[in-house]
């Protein structure tokens, strides 16, 4: 049995304020990591700490995974999705944890931090029986690119499920010579638009003709598509000669975290800065994140500031929680809003995952404006087991928390009431 207990401690497993750790994220040597949490201002929170003392139990649900990415349950269904980076695609019941391959997935560019990266599921399942991919795939050259692509799921045959019709529907383009930052979450809002984040594939250049700062190409950017996989009419620059029509946000370096916030509909996204400067943001329509003419992280090897912080300029959105440089950071990975029964105190708390220092995050949010929200970071969960959390995702049927490690022979495992 394990307890979340108590407030920010100012000693704790993994997720200490101001503890500093090397930069060690296994995808790429020495990038998008750290581990602690501080408030926007870097400064510790030690206000009493909502849906504490929780009794909870971990479970392994299923075994031997190879690099799990992507998470998603089929509605009324009650088995999962799980993605993994060489480019298999896996059915898993959790109930027996009997795990079957998906047939049709594409060819993927498993190099890097690439692969077969995330999925989605179409929100009308099972009438609209659509599966939404994200991976990362090549020209034919050494250049690659973040790919969205769905097929329909049969599971005429329960022993050999299958992805019929599978096809690429939207390429973050232009095609890149590198195998790192291709963000590649993607959820459905609301509104019934996939959002899709495109990381900056590692561009270098700080300075105003970033690729994350032009919006004649998606790198850097937050996608909205329709779910045939078009540009979606209402985003904000359709009208603008030059750019891409299917941005909904930019000024972003790697997003690999993004969740719908369920009591005001809102995009939420947990991006990676370069040394610490992790971001937690609200993504509104058009708005500017920043990266990398604002910044709250350092360069590498270094305690010299990338660029001002976004609460000096006024023509970009600061996040709502960050972790500053010197903080150690934290590298996300996965995120969902707990909406699930099984856990009544966590009700409404953001779960993000974090890479490099290997623990599950929970934030409390109080507010319901972007920027009037009000983030703050918990005792983490999972502190002590050596795991780095790359996917989450609740059982719409048991309100249970599932998150899948990022390891080979990895598992996922699930959290319920002890």
């Amino acid at each position: 049995m394990l307890r979340a207990t108590g407030g920010l401690a100012a000693v704790s497993l993994g997720g200490c304020l101001g503890d500093s750790r090397a930069n060690d994220d296994a995808d790429s040597g020495a990038d998008d990591d750290g581990d602690s949490g501080a408030d926007d201002d870097g400064d510790s929170d030690t206000s009493p700490d909502d849906g504490a003392d929780v009794d909870y139990a971990v479970e392994r649900v299923a075994d031997g995974f190879d690099r799990p990415w992507g998470l998603a349950f089929l509605p009324d269904d009650g088995r999962l999705l799980v993605t993994e980076r060489p480019g298999r695609l896996s059915l898993v019941d959790p109930e027996g944890g009997s795990r079957s391959p998906v047939e049709g997935v594409p060819d993927v560019h498993a190099a890097g931090q690439g692969g077969l990266l995330d999925v989605a599921v179409h929100p009308a399942f099972p009438d609209d029986s659509r599966v939404y991919l994200t991976y990362a795939a090549t020209d034919g050259s050494d250049r690659s690119a973040t790919h969205v692509g769905s097929g329909r799921l049969s599971l005429a045959d329960p022993e050999a499920p299958a992805l019929d019709g599978f096809e690429a529907i939207h390429v973050a383009e232009p095609f890149l010579s590198s195998d790192n930052h291709y963000g590649s979450r993607a959820t459905f809002g609301p509104d019934g638009a996939l959002f899709v984040t495109a990381g900056d594939r590692r561009d270098t250049d700080f300075g105003p003709d970033h690729v994350s700062q032009d919006r004649s190409v998606e790198p850097g950017s937050t996608l909205r598509l329709t779910p045939a996989g078009d540009a979606h009419p209402d985003n904000p620059f359709v009208d603008e000669a030059g750019a891409a029509d299917a941005i909904y946000s930019y000024g972003h370096r790697n997003p690999q975290a993004m969740a719908v916030r369920g009591d005001t509909g809102a995009i939420w996204q947990c991006e990676h800065g370069e040394r610490d400067g992790d971001e937690i943001n609200v993504v509104e329509h058009g708005g500017n994140y920043g990266w990398p003419i604002a910044s709250e992280s350092c360069r590498y090897g270094s305690d010299e500031r990338v660029a001002p912080s976004h609460r000096e300029r006024g023509d970009v959105v600061a996040p709502v929680h960050y972790w500053p440089c010197g903080s150690g950071g934290f590298p996300p990975s996965g995120a969902v809003f707990y909406d699930g029964d099984a856990f009544p105190a966590w009700r409404g708390d953001l779960f993000a995952g974090t890479l490099a220092a290997e623990y599950l995050g929970r934030f409390t949010v109080d507010g319901a404006g972007p920027q009037e929200a009000n983030v703050t970071e918990r005792d983490p969960l999972l502190a002590d087991r050596g795991w780095r959390i790359r996917a989450l995702a609740v059982d719409p049927g048991t309100g249970h928390l599932y998150a899948a490690v990022d390891d080979t022979d990895a598992p996922v495992v699930r959290i319920v009431p002890s």
